[in-house]
């Protein structure tokens, strides 16, 4: 494992090299193809995951077998933390939505980092800290929102500034928005012709085009 890549890791972006010397020799490189099962829900928690390239959705299932959607990930993410905190199993699966490269940590490398390193663990709980308020807002938006508000908070939520422009720039495919927010495909492809209609967003491709996120913004507070 290159020293120079694991700089790039925002994960280790605080560790000096001597201890990512330390580091490097727990962490393994994995590859998977799109569609694998990475980790699985009800596992024992035995290592943290970062994602270098590619991306995957954290999905659980409800009580009638139906796939729900908690998050996408994407390259400097990570997962699989919780459950090396707290010694429980993984409370959620994880699959690659398209060919991915990782580093796995063990849980026995990830809790001597842990203890050495009070940037590494600052950064740990400020994940928690993120992971927790997007999912107070998710909470709130199946209680408050409607469908239409739903869909514009996912498109919000995953849009990024690109020389001015808003842009979803590997728009989930309807069903995945169906499955994030509790609704069905066809009620999720309503939506987006009127918003598109409306004009409020353009979409090519998988790229959605956030024309006018002001209106998307209120769409999604409202209730």
């Amino acid at each position: 494992m290159n020293i120079l890549l694991l700089k790039t890791v925002p994960l280790f972006s605080s560790l000096h090299d001597a201890q990512l010397q330390l580091l490097q020799p727990c962490l393994q490189q994995r590859a998977y193809s799109r569609g694998a099962l990475i980790v699985r829900v009800g596992e024992a928690t035995d290592a943290l995951y970062i994602i270098l390239s590619g991306r995957v959705k954290v999905q659980i299932s409800d009580a009638q077998g139906h796939e729900v959607i908690l998050a996408v990930m994407g390259p400097g993410e990570f997962f699989g933390e919780m459950g090396l905190l707290d010694d429980l199993p993984r409370s959620a699966s994880v699959e690659a939505l398209e060919s991915c490269q990782m580093l796995r940590l063990p849980k026995s490398g990830f809790i001597a980092c842990l203890k050495d390193n009070f940037d590494l663990a600052m950064v740990i709980i400020r994940n928690l800290v993120k992971r927790l308020r997007v999912a107070d807002r998710h909470i709130e938006s199946l209680a408050l929102f409607d469908v239409y508000g739903r869909v514009a908070r996912v498109l919000l939520d995953q849009a990024q500034e690109i020389d001015g422009v808003w842009v979803v720039k590997q728009a989930p495919p309807k069903q995945e928005i169906a499955r994030m927010i509790g609704a069905s495909r066809e009620m999720v492809s309503r939506v987006v012709r009127d918003l598109q209609k409306r004009g409020y967003i353009r979409a090519e491709k998988r790229k959605i085009f956030l024309l006018d996120k002001n209106s998307m913004a209120k769409r999604a507070s409202s209730f």
